[in-house]
């Protein structure tokens, strides 16, 4: 009786312990397949005698391998018109005119999608957002040095764009990498404002088509991708809007010039 007793009871301990026996080899095996992934996405510096000076922890290191990765950015802006004077107030040489960088602000999405498999180092960029711009131009009538006698058009619009952009990305060297991109951006003006119609008589048409192209870099860290980016935009259409007014006939045509730093932010 005694013996079916403790046989009973042993079994009974038996099947407790295989359960614990399991959970404590899937205890012991999840940390140490986790510090086998930390070991093989760290770096560890160590000096001439072998002692550790840092260790680089390599953040998001499966990012490469989606293949779509959205985000969104922030754009400071410094914008201009290229102007070109008209033949006749050339010739007469009645009126000078100066275009100024004006600084701009504007907010978006990105999409960025591979092309090709895991690691390519071609990505497409789609990337719509808005833009708050300011453009100036001064004009001063030749032989009259007065500052005084500038007058300043100033067409202020807010454009919606939506930029196509192939972008080439070096190979990721621990949590950082650069890249160059290029492409295509229409342009198509939501609203235009004008303060002061009667003195800012200059207009531009409400559609453009800029050439793109600059360069960046990607940050990793462990929870999001920050990717500083300089790129620059020349317009590749005559904005001029024509009227019988002093300003628009002493010019020929205008086209934007830009620079932007762009931040961007992506997961």
């Amino acid at each position: 009786m005694a013996t079916t007793y403790i046989r009973h009871q042993f079994r009974l301990h038996g099947a407790q312990i295989k359960r614990l026996a399991l959970l404590g080899l899937w205890g012991l095996l999840v940390p140490t397949a986790a510090l086998a992934q930390h070991k093989s996405t760290s770096k560890i510096n160590r000096s001439h005698s072998g002692a550790v000076k840092s260790i680089t922890v390599k953040n998001l290191p499966a990012y490469d391998e989606r293949w779509f990765h959205p985000g969104m950015y922030i754009g400071l802006t410094a914008s201009r018109f290229v102007i070109e004077q008209s033949a006749l107030y050339t010739n007469r040489q009645n009126v000078i005119a100066n275009s100024v960088y004006s600084p701009s602000l504007g907010v978006g999405f990105i999409g960025d999608a591979r092309l090709g498999p895991a690691f390519s180092p071609f990505i497409l960029r789609f990337a719509p957002g808005v833009i708050f711009l300011t453009r100036k131009v001064e004009f001063l009538p030749r032989g009259y040095p007065n500052p005084d006698s500038i007058l300043t058009q100033e067409v202020t619009s807010t454009v919606i764009q939506f930029p196509l952009l192939l972008k080439y990305q070096s190979n990721r060297r621990r949590n950082s990498r650069v890249y160059m991109l290029a492409g295509i951006n229409p342009i198509i003006t939501a609203s235009s404002r004008r303060s002061d119609p009667m003195r800012n008589q200059l207009q531009a048409v409400s559609s453009d088509l800029t050439l793109e192209y600059g360069v960046g870099m990607d940050l990793f860290y462990p929870l999001f991708k920050l990717a500083p980016e300089l790129r620059f935009s020349h317009g590749l259409r005559n904005l001029l809007v024509p009227h019988n007014d002093v300003f628009s006939r002493s010019l020929q045509s205008i086209s934007t010039n830009t620079v932007t730093l762009y931040i961007n932010i992506q997961n």
